[in-house]
C-alpha cells in the first residue's frame, strides 16, 4: 500500500530548503529597503501577536525608566540576574567603576538565563537595542545624559504560574538583590556639594570610597564599654520590625564629645565598617535655614550613619524648656554669612524618616 509513496532526495531537500532561504533574505532585503519603519514595525507586531496567541506563555517587560525615572524594579533585578549565571551563558560584561576595586561581571546583552522558582521554569533574557542619540534629562538633576542603547528585562514563565510570579517572584527578586547590594557595597562618605544651591533637583551630596581601616577588634577603647555599643548597635539591627510596630523612625542616636584627637572619628569609622552603613558628614554651620536640613536628610539613603558636627555651637542648648520663638532672625558672625539658628527639638523633628540611620 506504501510502496507506491516516493520520498524526495537529500538534494531535493537542501535545494528546496535553499531556495526558502533566498525567498526570506529577498523578502527581508526589500522590506528594509522600501517598507517604512513604522509599517515594518506593526507587521512584526502581529506576526508576534499571531504565535503569542497559540502560546501558553507569558512574557514579562521590565523597562530601564518608568518615564524620567529610573525603574526601580529593573535594576533590582539586573542585579539578581547577575547571581543566576549558567554554564549556557555565552555573553558577559565586566567593568571597574571608578574608585572602586572590584571588577563587577555581569550578564552580557541580548542573552537568555534560565532560573527555578517553587518547581517551575523561568526564563530571564536581556534586551539592549541601539537607538538614535539623544540627550535625557532626569528629574534629580539638572545635567544630560547621552542614550545610544535601550535597555529592558523580558521575563517568559508559563501563565498558570502567574499569580505565584507577580506576589512571590518578584518580591523574593526584591529581597534577593538587596541582599547582593549590600554583599558588594562599597562604604561611602558623603559631604555636601559647594555648588548644591545652584539647583534644588541636583543630589546635594558627594561621595568618595570610606577607607578608614578602624574597627572594633583593634579600636583602643575600654573593653566594658566597647562591648555595650557593639551589644547597643546589635539591638537595634534586630528590632526593626520593633519600631515599626510601635510607631517610632528606626534610628538610634549618640552623642561623642571630647577634644581633637581622641578618637571620636575612628569610633565613627569603627560603627559604619561593623555596620556595613554609609557615612553622610554634615556641618550646621553650612546650611541657612530649616528647608536646607530637611531637604539633605530626605536626600540620605537607609541603612547609613549621619554625623553632625559640632552641634553645640550650631544649636541652642541655652534653655531646652523654653518653646523656640518663630520671629527670631537668623544669627550672624562677623565675615561670615546668615545661618540657621536651630534648636534640638526641631533637628530631630526633621530626622523623623522611617530610615536606619544613627545620628551622632
Amino acid at each position: 500500500m506504501y510502496s507506491n509513496i516516493e520520498l524526495p532526495s537529500t538534494k531535493t531537500v537542501i535545494s528546496a530548503a535553499a531556495s526558502v532561504a533566498a525567498t526570506a533574505v529577498l523578502v527581508r532585503s526589500f522590506a528594509q529597503d522600501f517598507l517604512p519603519h513604522e509599517l515594518r514595525q506593526y507587521f512584526l507586531i502581529k506576526f508576534r501577536n499571531l504565535f503569542t496567541a497559540f502560546s501558553n506563555e507569558i512574557t514579562l517587560v521590565i523597562d530601564e525608566f518608568d518615564g524620567l525615572n529610573k525603574n526601580q524594579l529593573y535594576h533590582a533585578a539586573r542585579l539578581y540576574v547577575d547571581t543566576i549565571i549558567t554554564p549556557s551563558t555565552k555573553r558577559f560584561g565586566a567593568s571597574l567603576p571608578e574608585k572602586e576595586k572590584r571588577i563587577r561581571v555581569s550578564v552580557g546583552g541580548n542573552d537568555d538565563i534560565t532560573d527555578k522558582f517553587c518547581g517551575f521554569q523561568l526564563e530571564w533574557r536581556v534586551v539592549v537595542k541601539e537607538t538614535q542619540p539623544r540627550y535625557v534629562n532626569y528629574p534629580d538633576d539638572f545635567h544630560s545624559t547621552l542614550k545610544t542603547e535601550f535597555r529592558y528585562l523580558e521575563l517568559t514563565f508559563h501563565k498558570k504560574h502567574k499569580d505565584k510570579v507577580f506576589n512571590e517572584y518578584l518580591p523574593y527578586v526584591l529581597e534577593r538583590s538587596k541582599a547582593v547590594k549590600e554583599e558588594h557595597k562599597t562604604l561611602k562618605l558623603h559631604t555636601l556639594r559647594n555648588d548644591r544651591m545652584h539647583g534644588l533637583r541636583k543630589n546635594p551630596w558627594q561621595a568618595v570610597n570610606l577607607d578608614h581601616p578602624a574597627n572594633f577588634g583593634t579600636l583602643a577603647m575600654d573593653e566594658e564599654i566597647k562591648k555595650t555599643i557593639i551589644d547597643d548597635l546589635d539591638r537595634f539591627l534586630k528590632r526593626k520590625e520593633f519600631y515599626r510596630k510601635v510607631g517610632k523612625a528606626w534610628k538610634r542616636g549618640y552623642l561623642l564629645f571630647g577634644p581633637p584627637g581622641t578618637g571620636k572619628s575612628s569610633l565613627i569609622a569603627a560603627m559604619a565598617n561593623y555596620l556595613n552603613f554609609d557615612v553622610y558628614d554634615l556641618e550646621l554651620t553650612d546650611l541657612r535655614c530649616n528647608s536646607d536640613l530637611r531637604r539633605l536628610l530626605i536626600s540620605t539613603a537607609n541603612r547609613s550613619i549621619l554625623v553632625v558636627e559640632d552641634i553645640d555651637a550650631s544649636i541652642d542648648l541655652s534653655d531646652r524648656k523654653k518653646a523656640p520663638s518663630k520671629q527670631s532672625p537668623p544669627v550672624f558672625h562677623q565675615n561670615q554669612g546668615p545661618k540657621a539658628s536651630f534648636h534640638l527639638e526641631q533637628l530631630f523633628a526633621h530626622y523623623n524618616q522611617n530610615r536606619a540611620e544613627l545620628f551622632l
